[in-house]
């Protein structure tokens, strides 16, 4: 039976999460279908089949550029249904959330959401998923046929294990009802790295003291191809855009690497983090909460740390 891998994708690039996915279906066994919508470059549609997918189709119907959970949950139910699919695989993400619990409820799947790791499927199918901010795992039994996996960043290692493969088309009917909501504008966020998307992130409190120092975070960021971040009471003051927030109520973000500068460690900020493989703090206060949840902690103070940091990572390089 064939799993089904949505393909989120961001102008015209597949993001590293989906591959995720692919990878993920892989492990799994498939055979897996991985489907795009909207307008994205062929040549990366065909390299689906170096990370496991045997056949990938793609809706190119340009109504399907916005990104409309309605519309794409419609697209994707149909595809489930043609190709006789009764796993859906998509990666945890603005969109392919709530994407994902529409398509739940028009098949009749089961859901489960922020999984980790492959599935058990010894006695049953029972799945592995984050719980209270990353705090506790739960283990779930999704007992329907048709089954809906959200996955969490990092629940597979991307890995080549093919040849790249051919697009195949995928046409769409698409309803006016469909079209309910339309989206009217969109604020994208800016930057080199994206913070979905990084293996590594830089991130600031209010001990950078104010936005004027904000080029020592940055420096270090471009020397690690990192992202940038912040603490929410730096959005708030306006140090930072809000597109930078950091924790339970902005970005939840899961690198590989996360540097955490002149932040205290509030429970808010440490739940947007902990899935991160690898957490840095520096700090001069030595009683910061953060430095429980650290894997390395410097103390001291950021202004004479971040240039000397900066620099010998340069020299290494």
């Amino acid at each position: 039976m064939p799993i089904l891998v949505f393909v989120e994708t961001a102008e015209g690039k597949i993001k590293k999460t989906s591959l995720e996915g692919v990878a993920y279906a892989h492990a799994m066994g498939g055979p897996v279908t991985a489907i795009a919508l909207g307008d994205v470059e062929t040549a990366e549609l065909e390299g689906l089949g170096k990370y496991g997918a045997s056949k990938v189709l793609h809706a190119a119907d340009p109504k399907l550029n916005k990104g409309i959970i309605q519309v794409y949950a419609s697209v994707l139910s149909k595809a489930m249904q043609d190709e006789q699919a009764d796993i859906l695989i998509i990666s945890n993400s603005s969109l392919g959330t709530p994407v994902a619990a529409r398509v739940a409820v028009k098949v009749g799947a089961s859901l489960a959401a922020n999984i980790v790791s492959l599935p058990e499927t010894t006695s049953g199918f029972v799945v592995k998923r984050s719980i209270y901010s990353g705090k506790a795992f739960a283990h779930v039994e999704l007992k329907n046929q048709k089954k809906v996996l959200v996955l969490r960043k990092n629940a597979a290692d991307i890995k080549e294990v093919g040849a790249p493969v051919k697009v195949t088309p995928y046409s769409v009917s698409l309803s006016d009802a469909d079209f309910a909501v339309t989206i009217t504008s969109a604020e994208l966020a800016t930057g080199e790295v994206l913070l979905p998307e990084a293996n590594i992130v830089v991130s600031g409190g209010r001990g950078m003291k104010g936005p004027e120092h904000w080029h020592l975070l940055e420096d270090l960021a471009k020397t690690l191809h990192a992202a940038t971040g912040c603490s929410k009471p730096v959005s708030d003051m306006g140090w930072r855009p809000h597109h930078e927030h950091v924790g339970q109520t902005g970005i939840k973000v899961a690198p590989q690497l996360y540097i955490a500068v002149g932040i205290s460690g509030a429970i808010q900020h440490l739940a947007g983090v902990n899935s991160s493989k690898y957490i840095v703090v520096i700090n001069k206060d030595a009683e910061a909460p953060f430095f429980k949840a650290a894997d390395y902690g410097i103390v001291g103070d950021a202004f004479e740390i971040l240039p000397k940091l900066t620099e010998a990572i340069k020299k290494a390089q």
